[in-house]
């Protein structure tokens, strides 16, 4: 492994320097610092023109100047934008915040719906469910993503908005949308018709009583989760998460799932207190969210038994989504001030910031979230469609191996067969594509965070091109590059770690 680093790691170093170099050269032939002068009418232009080539030193070789650059890179200074006389270190570090904020949900968002629906889909080949997931993936992978982000903006901002008002929904609708919601579980579930039937029943009554309860308690105006909704969404998550994962025949994994379910719950109330001592604190949080996930994996090895290592990441998983329900319930109590502090219009359409808003951590949290919304729906829909294809077709080659077969042919349950056989294997394509596509969001999503006015990446690279900057255009390719040799070694690691077959020391 560590053979293996070393080589990649300097063969990545002299790759990065030979692609900035080339990159370098091609930049600054492509802009031209000197253009709004030579077009300028000003009776001093030859001194402007020879005042700009003396402090930018653009009588000297590109070549000399590339190796003053990079010399000014190796000690930590990536230069000044000399249009506005700002620090690119300031202005490349608030890029990339904006940009990380919007692709690490977008791409996670992406990934769990994309593979989950991708592989149910695989899994009910040929039926009514998988020919709806086909044609919603090459419907959504054919849309332009700047259009989807205009309708977005229309629909689900101002339309969303203006429902605020009067947030009221029709109970025909509230009924079609629950019986729609039955039809799509009763397809993905499949079986027999009498189990489609209960499937289809289930899922209606449980949607009508979902939406009957927001509507009747003025859900809308104040939004919360609460211990009694924590405890529904939690019961649920690990029912399914046991189900899926162990069998709901796994008592001890079972239980080690409610345990934590009930866990949240009793800690719900200390953690309000605790929630309200936090000024302002990501790291904080994340390490709360670790400490929620020790608890859960605690629970499963104190419960024992053969196969403790399972209920353990069972609990874990239980774990991590109760703390972020009970996430969420906190930023969900500041709603009431922000509403009104927005003028009752919450949802923004532009801005990675409301300018001016004031109010404690929650609030700042909140108006992040609100102000991600657009663009990352608008990323996750298009993403959503290449993931869903990428594991459909995985999964329908893993699930015609022999040794899929072979498990069957053992007698071991259709549950097991395809989660710890067909699943892991069918990750192994997704792990080379997920980096790279992290990275390449990462780079910016130009359209997207145009649309949207968000200060990322793509508008800082965009923006530096127009204003003949070289400096943060040279800065935006490094972190670029240099997340592109990452990505590409952390996907061989990752690979070999799904593949026991692939040898990293060989």
């Amino acid at each position: 492994m560590l053979n293996f680093l070393f080589r990649r790691i300097a063969a990545g170093i002299a790759t990065l320097f030979v692609a900035l170099f080339l990159m370098y050269l091609l930049v600054d032939r492509a802009i031209d610092p000197l253009q709004d002068l030579i077009e300028s009418t000003a009776p001093n232009k030859q001194q402007l023109i020879d005042q700009r080539i003396a402090d930018l030193d653009l009588d000297v070789n590109v070549v000399v100047r590339f190796f003053q650059w990079f010399g000014n890179l190796l000690q930590g200074d990536l230069g000044v934008a000399w249009r506005s006389g700002r620090d690119v270190n300031s202005l490349l570090t608030h890029a990339i915040g904006s940009t990380l904020e919007l692709v690490s949900t977008a791409t996670l968002l992406a990934v769990i719906l994309g593979v989950t629906v991708g592989i149910v889909s695989a899994l009910r080949q040929y039926s009514a469910f998988d020919y709806i997931i086909i044609f919603l993936s090459f419907l959504l992978f054919s849309l332009p993503s700047f259009w989807v982000a205009v309708l977005l903006k229309q629909w689900a901002a101002i339309g969303f908005n203006d429902f605020l008002r009067d947030p009221v929904v029709a109970w025909p609708v509230i009924i079609g949308a629950s019986l729609l919601v039955g039809l799509l579980w009763s397809l993905a579930i499949g079986g027999t018709a009498v189990r489609r039937l209960q499937v289809f029943a289930i899922a209606a009554a449980a949607n009508i009583a979902l939406l009957a309860y927001v509507q009747l308690s003025g859900w809308w105006e104040r939004p919360h989760i609460g211990p009694v909704l924590l405890l529904v969404l939690g019961a649920g998550t690990a029912f399914a998460v046991v189900g899926v994962f162990a069998g709901l025949h796994n008592r001890r994994a079972l239980w080690t799932a409610l345990t934590v379910v009930a866990l949240g719950v009793v800690l719900y109330f200390p953690m309000q207190i605790v929630f309200d001592s936090i000024t302002e604190s990501h790291w904080l949080m994340l390490g709360l969210g670790l400490l929620a996930a020790g608890i859960g994996y605690l629970a499963g090895r104190l419960y024992g038994g053969a196969d403790w290592r399972l209920s353990a990441h069972v609990g874990a998983a239980v774990a991590v989504v109760m703390g972020f329900l009970i996430f969420v319930d906190q930023v969900m109590q500041v709603w009431g001030p922000y509403f009104k502090a927005l003028s009752g219009r919450p949802i923004p359409t532009f801005g990675d910031r409301t300018p001016n808003l004031g109010g404690n951590y929650w609030v700042q949290v909140l108006d992040s979230f609100t102000h991600l919304a657009l663009p990352t729906a608008t990323l996750v829909l298009i993403a959503f469609a290449s993931y869903t294809r990428y594991s459909r077709s995985s999964m329908l080659e893993v699930m015609n191996q022999d040794y899929i077969r072979t498990a069957r042919a053992k007698g071991l349950p259709e549950r097991l067969v395809i989660v710890r056989h067909g699943f892991r294997n069918a990750l192994i394509p997704l792990a080379t594509v997920v980096p790279i596509d992290i990275i390449t969001l990462i780079g910016g999503a130009i359209i997207t965070e145009a649309v949207f006015a968000r200060p990322g990446m793509g508008q800082l690279f965009v923006r530096s091109l127009e204003q003949a900057e070289i400096e943060p255009v040279m800065a935006y390719l490094l972190v670029t590059a240099t997340l592109a040799i990452i990505a590409n070694i952390v996907a061989d690691i990752v690979y070999a770690t799904i593949d026991p077959r692939i040898r990293l020391d060989a």
